[in-house]
């Protein structure tokens, strides 16, 4: 008989983990304590964008006519208790706290406290969320005696989340020693069949290795990230195109050409607040000084949105005031809604607090913008976002502007042809033949 799965938590993570688990064959409960969430939920609609969740979503919710039927969702602990679920995956979030780099473990200590009110004797728990390394040892024991607990990362980008899900490049569980890891062990190898039959790779480890993975990862994506921002810094004092550095390096095969695109840094709900979580913890440990490169990246990371707004006052003589600027992107990357920590639409709100008319278009995120930046302008596509602007920033590589967009078309409605490009994506060539003035952090002007 198959498994029975529970989801606690449907955000980003816990949504697309609850419809994937259905995709894979299993009957699932999704609980959120949001009411308008789950309505979306069992609606079949997601409350964020995601390429592919909504459709595997409706594939699969029990009220859509046509649907499997596997998957439904509920606000109620009695009724994940009456489910009987052999497998509970904690999925949910874990901010930074408010005026510190820690993480915060209040929605996770309370989701443990209410399932341990309704779990079966003999069901495994399994917690999916990003939490200070020597965190299960403790939530074990917030768990009726008997009942197993196992770690399992997450490592779902943005924009690729249900491939990720679905097709995962490796599969790390944390187990305790013992019959109840093997029996943990034995129980996770049956939900993640189907992955582990196509060659997904099973990284069995403890406790505390399997909750250092995810922010050792971010730690290491973000290292290398700084790491050649570092370098377009270096670049433009000496007159090097960190561009064709990137290039350079990036043949090594013990380098390789990922994140070596230099731009206006990292952002989002995860990389940032994660660095920052584990430099807490680790001065928790007494191990802080193992990480205080960390302090410097994420300062690297910071230093590139102020030098993209230094970058925008010098093109326009040295001012912001009465200028016209237009911002292609809102959020923090492509094929996402997402503008957490969003360098693009910090760059945009600091020029505006600075007395710059700012006009946003982003394919996906505009809602989410407005919400956090309500006093911002924004348009309806980026021809109208660049009408009469004094300067153009692209600062979110979607794909509509490298591939889609018309440079001599945007010319001939923009106050002055000049474009600074952020994210070192768009075609300097491209531009400049249709008159652009084109500019990129660490490239030369020419």
């Amino acid at each position: 008989m198959a498994l029975k799965i529970t989801v606690i938590g449907t955000g980003y993570l816990g949504a697309t983990h609850a419809a994937a688990m259905a995709e894979l064959g299993f009957d699932v409960l999704g609980l959120d304590v949001a009411p308008a969430k789950i309505e979306m939920l069992a609606a079949g609609r997601v409350p964020m964008y995601e390429p592919g969740l909504e459709e595997l979503l409706a594939r699969h919710v029990d009220t859509i006519g046509g649907s499997t039927g596997r998957l439904r969702f509920t606000t109620s602990w009695d009724e994940l208790g009456a489910f009987d679920g052999d497998v509970h995956f904690v999925c949910v979030n874990t901010p930074q706290k408010h005026g510190e780099y820690a993480c915060d473990m209040s929605y996770v200590d309370s989701a443990f406290t209410s399932l341990a009110k309704v779990v079966r004797g003999d069901a495994l728990v399994v917690g999916k969320s990003t939490v200070p390394v020597g965190s299960a040892r403790r939530l074990v024991g917030l768990l009726p005696e008997g009942v197993a607990l196992a770690w399992n990362p997450e490592f779902l980008r943005e924009g690729f989340a249900v491939q990720d899900t679905l097709h995962p490049d490796r599969i790390v569980v944390g187990v305790p020693e013992g019959p109840a890891g093997e029996t943990a062990e034995k129980v996770l190898r049956e939900v993640y069949a189907t992955p582990l039959a196509e060659g997904s790779p099973l990284v069995l480890t403890d406790y505390p290795t399997s909750e250092l993975v995810k922010t050792a990862a971010n730690s290491f994506l973000a290292t290398k990230i700084s790491f050649i921002n570092a370098m377009a810094e270096v670049c433009e004092a000496g007159g090097g195109d960190v561009a064709r550095l990137a290039e350079a390096i990036g043949y090594d095969e013990r380098i390789g050409s990922k994140f070596l695109r230099a731009g206006i840094g990292f952002g989002g709900g995860c990389l940032p607040k994660d660095i920052r979580a584990f430099m807490a913890r680790a001065g928790e440990l007494g191990a802080d000084q193992a990480l205080t490169f960390l302090r410097e990246i994420d300062s690297i990371n910071m230093r590139r949105r102020a030098s993209m707004v230094e970058m925008a006052r010098e093109a326009l003589g040295g001012g912001f005031l009465g200028k016209r600027v237009a911002v292609l992107g809102a959020t923090f990357k492509p094929d996402s809604d997402d503008v957490r920590d969003s360098p693009a639409l910090n760059v945009a709100g600091q020029i505006h607090l600075q007395g710059g008319q700012v006009t946003v278009y982003d394919p996906k995120g505009m809602p989410n913008a407005r919400q956090v930046f309500p006093t911002l302008g924004y348009a309806d596509s980026a021809l109208d976002a660049v009408r009469g602007a004094d300067v153009v920033l692209h600062l979110t590589e979607w794909r509509e502007f490298r591939d889609a967009l018309d440079p001599a078309e945007l010319a001939g409605v923009v106050a002055s042809p000049v474009i600074l490009d952020g994210r070192n994506a768009l075609d300097p060539v491209r531009w400049r033949e249709a008159g652009w003035t084109y500019r990129a952090m660490g490239r030369p002007t020419a």
